[in-house]
């Protein structure tokens, strides 16, 4: 069975930065994989911020978070992490990590789109204040 769980989330000042984490089992790392970072504020739809392509390491990021967030992985311990740094209010939100099996190439990752990926965590909690 395919899991993701993501831990690291937290409470911080605005400025300050966090480092989320996403262990993944119940599947062989090595096969090529879409794996995303989503969030999710109160009221809001789960908005796509970040995905790698875990064959070659090509990344993603949204406009809201490009220049402050960086995804990288561990391929030795199938897992994908998020650092965020300069962190705003705005990043207030749960935070989901995801995964897809590549079919084609990694241009797939690309679409950071909720409906492009089939397996999620359960969720972690970031909350920054001013």
């Amino acid at each position: 069975q395919v899991q993701l769980v993501e831990s690291g989330g937290g409470s911080v000042l605005a400025g300050g930065s966090l480092r989320l984490s996403c262990a993944g089992s119940g599947y062989n790392f090595n096969f090529p994989r879409c794996m995303g970072w989503f969030r999710q504020a109160p009221g809001k739809e789960r908005e796509g911020i970040a995905s790698l392509y875990n064959g070659g390491g090509s990344t993603y990021y949204s406009d809201s978070v490009k220049g402050r967030f960086t995804i990288s992985q561990d391929i030795a311990k199938n897992t994908v992490y998020l650092q965020m740094n300069s962190l705003k209010p705005e990043d207030t939100a749960i935070y989901y990590c995801a995964t897809r099996a590549v079919l084609f190439d990694a241009g797939e990752c690309k679409i950071l789109d909720r409906n492009n990926f089939d397996i999620w965590g359960q969720g972690t909690q970031v909350t920054v204040s001013s």
